[in-house]
């Protein structure tokens, strides 16, 4: 038995999928926020002491953690960045004129790390 399913290719944002108002803006927040995340983590902050460093409270950062972006600004989260002692670069480029123009977080390029001889 072979039922066809019907389905829409993704578009790549979620948010513009969903038809919600200002798309672009939903994502990068989102893409800071998972980066943010995982830099707590990474640097083994409870939720408390990242508060503290953030200058929030903790249940600004639970939300945070959780994807509930509505309270916090681009330029918060960009803040927030720079108290996890991360740099935040802005770029801005030409598109080619066949697409349409979007704003997104490019990923963090991994460095090499390089074993010096002994």
């Amino acid at each position: 038995m072979n039922t066809e399913i019907a389905f829409q290719e993704s578009s790549g944002n979620v948010f513009a999928d969903l038809g919600l108002p200002n798309p672009d803006e939903h994502l990068a927040k989102a893409q800071l926020a998972s980066r943010i995340s995982d830099l707590i983590d990474e640097q083994g902050l409870t939720q408390s002491a990242a508060a503290k460093l953030l200058g929030v409270d903790q249940p600004k950062v639970s939300a945070l953690m959780r994807g509930r972006l509505a309270g916090f600004s681009l330029d918060r989260l960009f803040g927030f960045l720079n108290a996890l002692h991360c740099d935040v670069q802005i770029v801005v480029k030409r598109k080619p004129r066949s697409q349409p123009a979007h704003t997104f977080v490019a990923p963090e390029k991994k460095r090499k790390t390089v074993a010096l001889p002994a």
